[in-house]
């Protein structure tokens, strides 16, 4: 089955935005068109089409019309800079850019067919032919993602189109449980997906909701405010919120009530469990993390229904248990997965060095599992930090600071020691600007063994993130320099 798929269904509201609602046959008239403008281009199975666009129906239509024609469709980022989106078109050779009318004048020296799309319509701006050379996939290959690039340069990811739909589908059974066949036939609620599409986890709640026969909610950029009052226009129970777009809800003091919301899953990067204790005491709201990864296709740990009314309140900050059909385990502290799709080894070749024999991907990611099966993450293998011998895990000691009186949010990395070959220092943003560094370390004293006690903390406006909200820790330690 192709993705493509996963827009068929009834004709009711597709896309809510706050320029109207977009139904699901309008939705796919649109992929209808686009999809023959492409193959008039000359694009067939398997090759590339770049879109730069921005969050709203446009794009949905877009994604499903590249679908429909047999394209593998690679979002851009309307923020690179034009010398960045040089190197990833060279990258992707790509056989047409789809774009706005207002941005297609940042392709006009690609040398490359333009075709914009406005209202859900599409005009061919660049009728210049696809160079030689186009770059071609198998024809089950979706969506190239660029990777968020906190380890590396960013490079594309193949996405698969079974792989996807495998992932979503036993997400979809872990969340809905043994439910009542009354609950079955409840209209399900919109989705709203507070990410841009112009990154994978946002594409992925889209089709996530599709998927479930839900529309989703579109927000052109998240804002506090905004966030609340989507839930309140929608009724919304339950959504997904990025670490850092979590944070801006809970200190942003205009937002005082989040009714009926009753469950956030976190997504995207892992989330201190105070600071899912602080959201559940102000908004009386339930925060649930989850785990997956770009190159394996979604997510791949999670919570099911069940587990969130068992275990919600005393496992704050796990970020769940595998997915059935999902093999997790630990290897020296990092965190291994073998999916349907690693155990046949149909993983991209850039990412075979990271596969085992027998299936099972290096994660990069350190973390363990308690007594009952759920699974814990303590940051990332290249990030933990050798003092002297000794192990130190950031996200352990980070857990600490947040839990601190006047600290916000907080990063530890690891830097050079002469005499202990690194040590941790500690990036902290204050809510209580009265805090000092001496009180901080005295608190970490009385919590943490003294070789986990950060050796340095600076306080800093704001961490620096990368588009998806995962702290970008290199620019911290090139900051201690």
């Amino acid at each position: 089955m192709s993705l493509a798929e996963v827009l068929d269904g009834p004709p009711d509201i597709a896309v809510h935005t706050l320029g109207g609602d977009v139904t699901r046959n309008e939705l796919a008239a649109s992929a209808d068109r686009l999809s023959k403008v492409l193959t008039e281009i000359g694009l067939t199975t398997g090759q590339v089409v770049a879109a730069m666009l921005p969050n709203d129906s446009v794009t949905i239509a877009a994604l499903f019309g590249t679908w429909r024609a047999g394209g593998v469709y690679t979002p851009l980022n309307p923020r690179a800079p034009d010398a960045e989106l040089v190197t990833q078109l060279e990258t992707l050779r790509p056989v047409a850019v789809i774009t706005t009318p207002a941005l297609a004048q940042r392709f006009a020296a690609s040398g490359l067919p333009v075709v914009a799309g406005s209202e859900l319509e599409w005009s061919v701006t660049s009728t210049s032919a696809p160079p030689a050379g186009r770059r071609s996939y198998d024809a089950d290959v979706a969506l190239l993602q660029f990777t968020s690039g906190t380890t590396g340069p960013p490079k594309p990811v193949p996405l698969r189109h079974a792989t996807v739909l495998d992932l979503i589908d036993r997400l979809l059974d872990k969340l809905r449980g043994a439910k009542s066949a009354t609950a079955e036939k409840r209209t399900p609620m919109p989705n709203l997906v507070p990410l841009s599409l112009s990154l994978w986890a946002g594409i992925y709640q889209v089709l996530f909701a599709f998927r479930a026969g839900a529309g989703v909610v579109l927000m052109e950029r998240f804002s506090p405010t905004d966030f609340a009052a989507l839930v309140k226009r929608h009724q919304l129970r339950s959504t997904v919120l990025p670490p850092a777009a979590l944070t801006m809800v809970l200190h942003d003091d205009s937002v005082t009530d989040l009714s009926p919301l009753r469950i956030v899953r976190s997504i995207t990067a892992p989330l201190s469990p105070v600071q899912a204790a602080r959201f559940r005491h102000k908004f009386g709201v339930l925060v649930l993390n989850s785990y997956g990864q770009t190159e394996l296709g979604g997510e791949v740990v999670g919570w099911s229904a069940a587990d969130a009314r068992e275990w919600g309140e005393t496992k704050l900050g796990s970020v769940g248990r595998p997915l059935p059909g999902i093999d997790v385990t630990i290897r020296n502290d990092e965190v291994m997965v073998r999916t349907p799709t690693t155990a046949a080894r149909k993983i991209d070749p850039a990412f075979l060095d990271r596969l085992t024999d027998d299936g099972w991907f290096h994660t990069g990611d350190l973390g363990w599992f308690d007594d009952d099966g759920f699974l814990w993450l303590d940051g990332r293998v290249s990030e933990m930090i050798n003092r002297g011998g000794l192990k130190v895990f950031p996200g352990a000691v980070e857990d600490v600071l947040v839990a601190a009186d006047g600290v916000r949010e907080a990063a530890v990395v690891g830097i050079p020691d002469e005499r202990l070959g690194e040590v941790p220092w500690a990036f902290v943003v204050r809510s209580d600007p009265s805090l000092t560094e001496t009180a901080l370390v005295s608190w970490c004293r009385e919590r943490l063994t003294p070789y986990r006690v950060p050796a340095r903390i600076v306080f800093v406006d704001q961490l620096p993130r990368n588009d998806v909200g995962k702290v970008v820790k290199r620019e911290l330690a090139a900051l201690a320099q």
